[in-house]
């Protein structure tokens, strides 16, 4: 292996690292920020969601409006109330889980497809607008894009259990 190549791996798999990293901060950071303790979801995180994401005063733009959009409340048992309770906690829990995932390097394609779901949805149906996706939506989906297509690199759990799986099978 020359000195180049060397180089062009250590930078590569470094730059993977960095990748994981950095999006596994943002969205591990957000996730934490849902929780007040172990199972204990912060009530104000609730309400974020309830009403800045989803019912917010006044509309955004081709954003998704789960409230009645004249009163800009819920009604007691409406689906739409049931879907942003619902998400509030999917995101609370998917945001601690896969941000772990990604940044120990264990399974790190999935938790980055994962995290580039949520990015698009973030997106597309709450923030539908060319200044959310400039900053930060297009550098979540280069870092997430990036890992999905090169891989963790070998900085990684994954590599470290594909290797003694290939030692096992005696093909390294």
């Amino acid at each position: 292996m020359t000195v180049l190549n060397t180089f062009h791996h250590l930078f590569k798999d470094t730059l993977l690292f960095a990748c994981r990293l950095l999006l596994g901060h943002v969205f591990l950071r957000s996730g934490l920020s849902k929780w007040d303790g172990w199972f204990d979801f912060d009530e104000s995180k609730l309400t974020l969601f309830k009403y800045e994401f989803f019912c917010p005063d006044p509309p955004r733009e081709n954003a998704l409006q789960l409230c009645d959009v004249n009163s800009l409340s819920y009604s007691a048992d409406s689906m739409g109330l049931w879907v942003a309770e619902t998400m509030a906690y999917l995101a609370g829990v998917t945001e601690v889980l896969l941000p772990i995932l990604l940044i120990m390097g264990l399974l790190s394609r999935s938790a980055a497809a994962g995290l580039l779901g949520m990015t698009l949805f973030i997106q597309l149906a709450v923030y539908p607008s060319w200044e959310h996706f400039i900053n930060p939506a297009a550098w979540w989906m280069l870092a997430a894009g990036t890992v999905i297509a090169f891989g963790p690199g070998r900085f990684s759990c994954d590599y470290f259990f594909r290797r003694l799986w290939l030692s096992k099978k005696g093909t390294l």
